[in-house]
């Protein structure tokens, strides 16, 4: 399946099957310059809901992982919780996709039929789960940024948009509200709990700094109303962040290498291992019907 043709180079999957390029949403949308794992950047609108989708549809894949494995009874069904709710915020988001996208993709077919390239999460929710401090700490990370942008997100142009950041909002609320009070009850826990917690914050934190990451593609929908510029949330983030760790007893690590590309389809070895338990049924039985 093919996703556009790139500047010098052939196409994706090419043949009779790729699709016609999607037409620009506006003239600042056809400045957008494609990259060489962007083939549908010409469709800013269609890459941002990507983005938000595949952020979404990936932790969710991780998070299931726990399912019979947690520490205690109540934190397994919690965090499958947390896992289906992310789940079922990344099918909204990806048959609007589809919709917008024009070429007849379903939710699933989004879903399934994308190779690794084409994904646009951070790579901060591909990497492997670890133990449950690391866990934890993935989600406070992610959803200390979810909630004020969903917030802004409630008042996006794009009706459908907005409809699904409210329901998702509320969600993001409880996620950022558990994973919380897991980070204080690790951090000024035992010195064992103690200990993981800071090895987990020191190994995420080089990823976590693409959750704020921007390009010509959150200009394009900042301006026409469509999404927040999540590069003005970098200082809510922090300071959510900051405060929880403080109480926790955490130290924060100094910034230094930054970990990029996801957001235009460059990943991790890891996503390519998700990819291959979530996708395998559906590739080894397309259009099987239940």
């Amino acid at each position: 399946m093919g996703y556009g043709t790139l500047p010098d180079e052939p196409e994706f999957g090419a043949g009779s099957d790729a699709p016609a390029p999607v037409a620009p949403l506006s003239d600042r949308a056809a400045k957008v310059v494609r990259t060489a794992t962007s083939g549908i950047a010409d469709n800013p609108h269609v890459e941002y809901l990507l983005r938000l989708a595949d952020d979404r549809l990936i932790l969710g894949q991780r998070l299931s992982e726990w399912c019979g494995h947690a520490p205690i009874l109540e934190e397994d069904i919690a965090l499958a919780n947390i896992a289906l709710d992310l789940i079922g915020e990344a099918s909204l988001l990806l048959a609007h996709a589809g919709e917008l996208e024009g070429h007849g993709r379903t939710n699933d077919q989004l879903a399934y039929f994308r190779d690794e390239t084409a994904f646009r999460n951070v790579q901060l929710v591909e990497l492997p789960n670890g133990d449950f401090a690391e866990t934890i700490a993935r989600v406070f990370f992610f959803s200390a940024l979810q909630v004020p942008l969903l917030e802004q997100l409630e008042r996006s142009t794009d009706a459908t948009l907005a409809g699904i950041a409210a329901k998702a909002r509320k969600e993001a609320t409880y996620h950022l509200r558990h994973a919380g009070d897991w980070m204080l009850k690790l951090g000024d826990g035992t010195d064992e709990s103690h200990a993981r917690l800071q090895r987990a914050v020191e190994h995420l934190w080089p990823y976590v700094h693409e959750l704020t990451w921007g390009d010509a593609v959150d200009d394009a929908l900042a301006a026409s109303g469509v999404a927040a510029d999540v590069r003005l949330l970098a200082g809510a983030w922090r300071s959510s962040v900051e405060r929880v760790a403080q109480a926790a007893t955490i130290a924060l690590p100094a910034d230094g290498w930054k970990a990029t590309g996801g957001r235009i389809g460059r990943h991790t070895e890891h996503l390519g291992h998700v990819l291959a338990e979530l996708q395998s049924l559906t590739r080894a039985h397309p259009g099987a019907t239940w």
